[in-house]
């Protein structure tokens, strides 16, 4: 049994006379193969070349939809050798399709700095939109979508990512990120200590495939979960709703709670330098408040 869909006639039902000259930004499916539009069908079909991320991904793709456009890469390391070669493309009229390997292009893949430059070059841009792991993973959380920030990965360091995280606590809107699943478990704790214990939250992995699951509960639960089960598999959209209404300035109990946390796996000046950073507060007095509670263990 061979794997090829058998589509409808030649251009999937699309009238590809709307397919004039130009860079076309070209979503495609995050998990689930049929997750693909007939019009970007089409456009893949009627492009002259397909600028892709990795032709193992893009290939295999086409070839399930018997498409046999030329593929070109594109990715983080060679875009800035061969971005004049595909703005020459466009400017001599070739209709040009990019594409990731999996969802809207742009988001957190190459493709920024293209764009900017056929602007800035008068070649016409177009989308055509589909899959995302950022809005399926948010639709999914059960959380507030009518204000969100897309964040993106977080630093994979400890301290670069405290510091970074601390930069979205007071925001008044969902926050969507984006891990791998090794990186997951200490992501979480650091967001539970940054962003609050009791922040909901959602993890969504292996979105639209067989084995889709979507965990959700405070940031704290779903720290323990992972700490205790370890990394799960799959890419994970992480989805952390907003701060409680009430969420104001640090008190003295916000102080000790975090001190505490901190102290039980860090030396005390790290404990410190981590606290001082996440609550945004001056290294001196925090370290003073470290001293006393130290001294009220020993």
């Amino acid at each position: 049994m061979t794997d090829l869909i058998q589509p409808p006639p030649e251009t999937f039902g699309v009238d590809t006379a709307q397919f004039t000259p130009g860079l076309y930004l070209v979503a495609t499916p995050i998990g689930n193969a049929a997750d693909i539009t007939l019009r970007a069908l089409a456009l893949l079909k009627h492009a002259d070349l397909v600028a892709c991320e990795d032709s193992r991904v893009t290939g295999p793709l086409l070839k399930r939809y018997g498409i046999g456009t030329p593929l070109f890469p594109y990715h983080e390391h060679n875009a800035a050798k061969v971005r004049p070669q595909l703005l020459q493309r466009l400017q001599g009229g070739a209709v040009v399709a990019l594409v990731s390997d999996a969802g809207t292009p742009l988001i957190n893949d190459p493709g920024y700095k293209l764009v900017r430059e056929c602007i800035a070059l008068g070649v016409a841009v177009t989308a055509l939109p589909g899959a995302s792991a950022v809005l399926t993973g948010l639709s999914l959380s059960g959380l507030p979508s009518d204000r969100f920030l897309y964040a993106g990965f977080p630093p994979p360091k400890d301290a670069a990512r405290l510091k970074w995280l601390a930069e979205f606590k007071t925001v008044a809107a969902t926050l969507v990120f984006l891990e791998g699943p090794q990186r997951l478990p200490d992501s979480l704790a650091a967001m539970a200590s940054v962003l609050g214990p009791g922040r909901e939250a959602a993890v969504a992995r292996e979105l639209t495939k067989k084995f889709e699951e979507v965990r959700r509960g405070t940031l704290a639960e779903l720290a323990a979960h992972y700490a205790e089960h370890g990394p799960p598999k799959g890419e994970v959209t992480l989805v952390v709703g907003p701060p409680p209404e009430d969420a104001g300035e640090t008190t003295a109990d916000d102080l000790d709670t975090a001190l505490r946390e901190a102290m039980t796996r860090l030396p005390l000046r790290q404990a410190v330098d981590e606290v001082a950073t996440v609550l945004n507060l001056a290294r001196k007095p925090v370290y003073a408040r470290a001293l006393e509670i130290k001294g009220e263990r020993d």
